[in-house]
């Protein structure tokens, strides 16, 4: 019997951008499971609460599931390790997604210390489409906060949960 090939996308994903998606997308062809992993993260002062994060991210997974007929991805929240997470839901792959070669830098330091942990893990890395490479999470948040539009870089759901976040602040 063949094991199945299970891939873990990390990340904050404050917020999932276009971007993410894309790379959900495109990898959800490429394995058997992907496993959407979001890290609680509080390190980085995230805007959405992991509930949130949580609600958006299922949220554009149930997209694809309806739109391209993905049906193989999955959502869940970790506060430990990634290493020790992905060997929890026994996955071998890391998915990463790499916008430019300044990402890269930091990518390797993180393949460097997750094989060091975790030696049979390994690291994919998808580029993102062109369309994509300029959008990041933390531009997106900074756009958001000084009022501007975020429609062209995150979902009409997600852009609404900016909405009311803004609003209620």
């Amino acid at each position: 019997m063949v094991s199945q090939r299970i891939a873990v996308y990390p990340g904050t994903f404050d917020p999932i951008t276009k971007g993410h998606r894309d790379i959900i997308q495109r990898a959800a062809l490429l394995f058997d499971k992907i496993i959407i992993a979001i890290a609680v993260n509080v390190g980085k002062n995230p805007i959405f609460s992991l509930q949130e994060r949580f609600q958006c991210v299922q949220h554009e997974v149930e997209a694809l599931s309806v739109e391209k007929n993905l049906q193989n991805i999955e959502v869940q929240t970790f506060d430990t390790l990634l290493v020790n997470f992905a060997k929890q839901v026994g996955a071998r792959i890391l998915i990463r997604g790499l916008r430019a070669v300044s990402d890269f830098e930091y990518e390797l330091q993180l393949v460097g210390m997750n094989t060091s942990l975790s030696p049979e893990l390994e690291t994919v890395f998808l580029m993102a489409s062109e369309r994509y490479q300029f959008i990041s999470s933390s531009m997106i948040k900074e756009v958001a906060q000084l009022g501007g539009d975020v429609t062209p870089f995150v979902s009409p759901f997600v852009a609404q949960k900016f909405l009311e976040k803004t609003n209620n602040n």
